[in-house]
């Protein structure tokens, strides 16, 4: 991979071969959805968010919001499909809860279908690659060296963007939407964009010695395989982030995702129409639990310590 155009095609073939195999099925989406689109769907959208922020903005964000409906879709699937196992497999759910979750699962895969039709996807007029081939090879693309200075500038912009949205929220979380989910999905493309890069996002080897940071460094974020960079193949500059800043970054947004899940599972009680009382007294916990960890996340300045900087490859 040596540009960002390498680093689209790498995921666009991937998808084109699962639609090629979901066109054979009766039902396109739930296989696609069985078969797991949803992550390379998803590198192109971090991929497009990413390089709009470099080149033509209106070019990469018509890219995006075409991988994002796609991605939307299958994500509402998979979020429905989840608590229709969770509640099946718990004897102590609501009556009537997992009936629901299920056919709200069924009613996003027939909007999938229909949205796949209706974009070019799929279909005898499925065309939507072949465009979104044609912009990128358009596009005007930076060598390699200006190419991860710019990368190295998105970060340190979108680092800024997010230290200003959290500190709105110093006094205390009161929403969880359009609050909390939302910091954690602006963290959360933080740790995304190195998977989608392909190689050319490395971490540093030598701890920090931060003793702040030790307390993020559990064996479940260290040992987990999303912590670990692609290989840095033949990427003549790489763009170095800090190993312990990255372990902790991740911890913050496995717990904000925790915290997430558990008001998530309100939102689908409330539309089975199964809901306790005690749901007031859970969501304020849930907000004041990512109100704790956010405040001592940010205090600590751990997010300005994430980017070391770029530094030229020994290609082999």
């Amino acid at each position: 991979m040596t540009n960002g155009l390498g680093r689209f095609e790498f995921y666009l073939g991937k998808v084109e071969g699962l639609l090629g195999e979901a066109a054979g099925q009766a039902d396109a989406a739930a296989w696609l959805y069985q078969n797991g689109a949803r992550t390379p769907i998803f590198m192109l959208e971090g991929l497009a968010k990413l390089y709009g922020n470099i080149h033509n903005k209106k070019r990469f964000g018509k890219i995006e919001e075409h991988f994002k409906l796609l991605e939307d879709a299958l994500g509402a699937i998979d979020y429905y499909d989840g608590f229709a196992k969770q509640f099946a497999a718990d004897k102590k759910a609501p009556k009537g809860a997992e009936a629901s979750a299920r056919a709200k699962a069924n009613e996003k895969t027939a909007a999938l279908n229909a949205l796949l039709i209706k974009k070019g996807w799929l279909g005898k007029n499925a065309d939507r690659l072949a465009k979104i081939r044609k912009k990128l090879a358009d596009a005007d693309w930076l060598d390699e060296k200006a190419e991860m200075k710019a990368i190295e500038t998105v970060y340190r912009n979108s680092i800024s963007k997010i230290d200003a949205f959290a500190d709105q929220y110093r006094g205390g979380f009161t929403e969880l939407e359009s609050q909390v989910h939302e910091l954690r999905r602006k963290l959360r493309w933080l740790s995304i964009y190195p998977q989608a890069l392909q190689g050319c996002v490395q971490l540093t080897e030598a701890a920090s010695g931060d003793k702040n940071v030790a307390k993020y460094l559990t064996p479940e974020i260290t040992g987990s395989p999303f912590n670990k960079m692609p290989d840095a193949g033949t990427n003549r500059y790489l763009l170095i982030l800090n190993k312990d800043y990255f372990l902790a970054l991740s911890w913050m947004i496995s717990e904000l995702g925790r915290l997430k899940d558990a008001g998530l599972r309100l939102v689908v009680l409330n539309e089975a129409g199964t809901a306790s009382k005690t749901n007031a007294k859970v969501e304020a916990k849930i907000l004041a639990g990512a109100t704790d960890i956010c405040r001592t996340y940010f205090a600590e300045k751990n997010l300005d310590k994430l980017v070391s900087g770029v530094v030229r490859n020994s290609v082999k």
